[in-house]
């Protein structure tokens, strides 16, 4: 019996915070390097493209109109860098009724896909740092101000603070009738009456984009270049690390049906999508 156990924790095998299915990504492509410090990626699986937001700068919180959203095609093939430009350091994406909403450090600016053109901006006039968007069945955009440590809900362009006093919030999913966040390596689950239930913690603390595979399990990345598969028992499993080569994984995006997990990689100026197993 401790023979066995020390086999197991030898090999890797056997870990009490690692779900006992394990998981893989295998990389499936990576883009050319012509992306602008890429930030998040929105999978858009009915037109079949990538929307992909380009800081375009060294201060990834600069407001200099010098940013833009790409699309690249599920092959990993560019179709442009610059779709629709003029945006401030823009960040998370999210999607409702052909429009896309996108963090834009201070507001959210909402963009007419078929136009290629934005719409109109929605200001949040407290905010500072406005980080990662989800966008719910009914319309309403919830997003991360990692600088004020803070989450709202907009609602008919009217932004409220749902969520308070954090320690560093950035990604958001909300997901069969819930909020879910990351806060500084902690993965969060919001009741209705605004209560936390903590579903994860110890991931690392650069905790950036999440996504759901399937039930209560999400892959979440972390900036610093960590992938994380977290199943629905608080259990993670380290499935990527690019921490050491210096290669980022910011706001991933996730095509649910063919389980591809399509990563940002920020400074590389590039997006890699991997298979999920």
């Amino acid at each position: 019996m401790k023979l066995t156990y020390l086999l197991m924790v030898a090999v890797g095998m056997w870990s009490c915070n690692s779900p006992k299915a394990q998981h893989s990504l295998t990389k499936l492509w990576q883009t050319d390097t012509l992306l602008k410090v890429p930030e998040s990626v929105f999978f858009d699986g009915g037109n079949h493209v990538l929307y992909v937001s380009n800081i375009n700068g060294t201060d990834p919180w600069a407001m200099d109109g010098n940013g833009s959203i790409g699309k690249v095609g599920l092959d990993g093939k560019i179709i442009a860098v610059d779709w629709v430009t003029g945006l401030n350091s823009p960040k998370g994406i999210g999607m409702y009724d052909g429009k896309l909403y996108v963090a834009d450090v201070t507001g959210i600016a909402v963009i007419n896909i078929q136009n290629a053109t934005v719409e109109k901006r929605i200001e949040v006039s407290d905010s500072a740092g406005l980080n990662d968007v989800s966008v719910d069945s009914d319309g309403v955009i919830w997003v991360s101000d990692s600088k004020n440590e803070r989450i709202y809900r907009i609602e008919n362009d009217q932004p409220k603070i749902y969520i308070d006093n954090l320690k560093g919030p950035n990604g958001v999913l909300w997901h069969d009738h819930a909020l879910y966040f990351l806060d500084a390596g902690t993965v969060f689950k919001t009741n209705p009456d605004k209560s936390l239930v903590r579903l994860a913690d110890g991931l690392d603390e650069s905790t950036d984009g999440i996504e759901n595979v399937s039930g209560n399990d999400f892959i979440v990345s972390c900036w610093t270049g960590a992938i994380y598969y977290v199943n629905g028992k608080g259990e993670k499993q380290l499935m990527v690390d690019t921490r050491k080569e210096n290669i980022n994984s910011a706001d991933i995006g996730y095509d649910t049906k063919n389980k591809i997990v399509y990563v940002p990689t920020f400074w590389k100026n590039s997006i890699v999508a991997y298979q999920l197993k």
